[in-house]
């Protein structure tokens, strides 16, 4: 859809078509959805308070009336979109699309797509990122007329994710995992033989940002108002025997399900217990990971090995398994506990 933008172009850019105002009439993908939600996906980088703004002041008409954010969109209505102003940084994503990509899929039907995310790509852009999994996605599937996220995965980490096709099967999913009703386990190797018996940490977590306005999380106390209660199940699969040639420790694969969907929850979770990821560059130890470099290990390892849920559409439980990547069984398969 053609999007309309106002204001003076900037110095060596192609004038964009004059502003106009412009009807868009809901489809039954968006029946229900709140006018502000809706605006926000048409008006695509145009600022929040800026949409919250035309809604207030009367631009923005449903079926030729004023409205409210909170109005609910139903199939036929028509929306007026003034004409409203978008960034240079903006327009800029616009004239360089990200580039067309296809994933490993492990799933896919008129609903969903579950694909196998690779490490080292981000799901969507923001954060210095320009571009992720769902850019990629869309312009490799011009013709798909809905597909959004419907879960995330840190950057470095591989495995499955979730991608709805209809709005129906977003809202659906993402009831799923807000309620927990999902099963999500991870495949980690950490540093040092995990313990046998240590097969719960239920300890709450506090999200921050560094003066470089990085964000970080940090194990804190039940007293915190600010912590967030976060569990996480281990389950040891193997352990590695040290490599004193290599000058690496012994290591232990871990099976780690978690019952919460806090922001690094496992990378913070192991560290804390003084096993951290290897490969964690931000939580993990730092001169392990260099020896760990020079053996083949260039990533964090961590994995989104097997999820549950149930279909958006069927209600049947479905569990899906994306196998350990070539470069992690790879690593794996030099000790000689794997081989």
């Amino acid at each position: 859809m053609k999007h309309i933008i106002g204001g003076k172009p900037a110095a060596g850019r192609t004038p964009p078509e004059a502003p106009a105002a412009r009807i868009v009439e809901v489809d039954a993908e968006s029946a229900g959805q709140r006018l502000d939600n809706f605006l926000i996906r048409h008006l695509k980088g145009v600022p929040k308070t800026h949409v919250y703004r035309i809604i207030r002041s009367g631009e923005v008409r449903l079926n030729k009336g004023r409205t409210s954010a909170d109005a609910r969109v139903a199939p036929g209505d028509l929306v007026r979109l003034p004409p409203v102003r978008v960034s240079d940084k903006v327009l800029d994503k616009a004239e360089r699309p990200a580039p067309a990509r296809e994933f490993p899929i492990l799933l896919e039907d008129e609903h969903l797509i579950a694909i196998d995310k690779p490490a080292g790509t981000a799901v969507h852009g923001g954060s210095g990122v320009s571009f992720g999994v769902i850019e990629q996605l869309r312009q490799a599937r011009p013709q798909a007329r809905f597909l959004e996220l419907v879960h995330r995965l840190d950057r470095e980490t591989s495995g499955i994710l979730l991608v709805a096709k209809k709005r129906s099967a977003l809202t659906h999913l993402q009831d799923q995992f807000r309620g927990r009703e999902t099963g999500k386990t991870y495949l980690a190797l950490v540093s040092g033989h995990w313990p046998g018996n240590k097969k719960v940490i239920d300890t709450p977590l506090h999200k921050y940002l560094q003066e470089d306005g990085e964000r970080r999380v940090r194990v804190t106390t039940p007293d915190d108002p600010d912590g967030m209660r976060s569990v996480t199940l281990v389950k040891v699969r193997s352990q590695l025997a040290p490599r004193p040639l290599q000058g690496l420790p012994a290591m232990s694969l871990l099976e780690v399900t978690i019952k919460t969907g806090r922001t690094h929850q496992i990378r913070v979770h192991l560290s804390s217990q003084g096993h951290p990821i290897a490969g964690d560059d931000k939580y993990g130890d730092f001169d392990l990971n260099r020896r760990l470099q020079k053996q083949g290990l260039k990533r964090m390892f961590l994995h989104a090995w097997r999820l549950q849920f149930d279909h958006p559409a069927s209600g049947e439980r479905l569990e899906l398994r994306a196998e350990l990547p070539p470069e992690l069984t790879a690593f794996l398969s030099d000790d000689p506990a794997h081989a």
